[in-house]
């Protein structure tokens, strides 16, 4: 059997086109007459053209219908493919439809919950890592008879010449010297008050009173006779502890925490900080120190720094004027430490806090608060917040400075009463 019509052959069909055919034109000529005129092309991404099938030789019933009807199926409208006339060929069909508006509140708010986790894992994990660096090796609970504690916090700032650690080159450079043990260059005592801040320098040939103490090392008890040394003898004697117990028995102010830093340390901290800015009203030189400036405002590295901390045999007043230099500088420091580009650029913070820390000696009651507390307290009385002086003193005896008794008295009161200091010192 075939699919023709009843009694047609394949011979039947003639000299045709096309085996559908069923008349003796070629098809295309008889598609022309039921194909709609319009533009030669569609317009680009308007879909594919109309594209009628038929059946027995007649165009599709539906578009036979449309020619009657007005009716379209859609394919003269480009729509076979379901997207309409402008939804773009089969090219850019896109399944998935249309992409979401990206959320940007959620994203903010990830982003900053983010953030807030690194900033505290990092804040947790420095201090830490800062506070197993410092040396807690003084032992304040040590000190006998001590005087009640005012208000406000008082620091005394202890500066050593330990050389520990320094290589011969270092000493050298430094103008150090080469002594055994450690003496004290500079002592201050820091006053951190809610009515400004008082640093109050000690003269490290002060004539003082050595008292009653107990030996930090043998806890014997060494009997006070009245016999009058210098105050850096004190910690000569016995260290920290003995230099605390002779300050608090000469004044009447109780020390709450301590803090010491030696040569090596001091020029560290200053090197990496890269600098420190400061005015020098007058050029000096000392042979003993190695300092050699000139007056204005410069910049000194570690190096200079400590010429310029030490150096006492350049000035008329001596001790008096060196007192006064390193109060100067060690506000200047502290200003520089505390400033946004150091705190918050990791590259100097991180290497002057461990430079810092590893220098530092410190009571075993301080902690990284305090130590903080400490170092704005210094940067407030270089900005001239606060109020710094020596000791205020009567004259000298035997070579050794006598403090006046009267005036040092209303200091300390003044001091254990939170009040605004009102004394002048030398």
């Amino acid at each position: 059997m075939n699919d023709w019509p009843e009694g047609w052959s394949d011979r039947d069909r003639g000299n045709r086109y096309g085996s559908g055919s069923a008349g003796a034109q070629p098809e295309s000529a008889r598609v022309m007459r039921q194909v709609r005129r319009g533009p030669t092309a569609p317009p680009q991404g308007a879909g594919v053209p109309q594209q009628p099938s038929y059946v027995n030789g007649q165009g599709h019933g539906d578009y036979t219908n449309a020619r009657q009807t007005g009716y379209d199926s859609g394919y003269s409208s480009g729509q076979v493919y379901g997207g309409g006339g402008d939804s773009g060929g089969p090219g850019d069909f896109d399944a998935r439809g249309p992409r979401p508006a990206p959320n940007w509140r959620r994203r903010i708010k990830w982003t900053a919950i983010s953030l807030v986790t690194v900033l505290v894992v990092t804040s947790v994990a420095t201090y830490f890592w800062a506070d197993g660096k410092l040396k807690r090796e003084v032992d304040l609970s040590k000190v006998i008879d001590r005087p009640e504690g005012g208000d406000g916090t008082n620091y005394l700032i202890v500066g050593s010449d330990s050389r520990d650690g320094m290589s011969a080159e270092e000493k050298k450079k430094l103008h150090t010297g080469s002594a055994e043990g450690k003496r004290t260059d500079s002592m201050m005592i820091l006053h951190v008050g809610s009515n400004g801040d008082t640093l109050v320098s000690l003269p490290r040939d002060s004539d003082v009173e050595l008292p009653t103490f107990v030996g930090s090392e043998s806890g014997k008890t060494y009997k006070g006779t009245g016999r009058h040394i210098k105050l850096n003898a004190a910690y000569a004697t016995d260290g920290p502890e003995l230099l605390v117990r002779t300050i608090e028995f000469n004044t009447g102010l109780r020390i709450d925490h301590y803090v010491e830093i030696g040569f090596a340390g001091f020029a560290s901290i200053v090197d990496a900080v890269g600098g420190v800015e400061i005015t020098i009203d007058k050029a000096f030189k000392d042979k003993y120190s190695g300092a050699d400036f000139q007056a204005g405002k410069q910049k000194l590295n570690g190096e200079e720094a400590l010429a310029f901390v030490r150096t006492r045999h350049a000035f008329a007043a001596s001790d008096l004027q060196r007192t006064k230099n390193q109060q100067k500088f060690l506000a200047a420091l502290a200003h520089e430490v505390a400033t946004p580009g150091t705190v918050l650029n990791p590259f100097k913070l991180y290497p002057t806090m461990s430079a810092g820390l590893d220098s530092l000696i410190v009571d075993k009651d301080m902690g990284l608060y305090d130590l903080g507390s400490m170092f704005f307290a210094m940067k407030g009385v270089n900005g001239g917040d606060g109020t710094s002086l020596n000791m205020p003193i009567s004259g000298s005896t035997g070579g050794n400075l006598v403090w006046d008794k009267a005036k040092v008295k209303q200091l300390v009161n003044e001091l254990n009463n939170d009040e605004k200091v009102t004394v002048s010192g030398n």
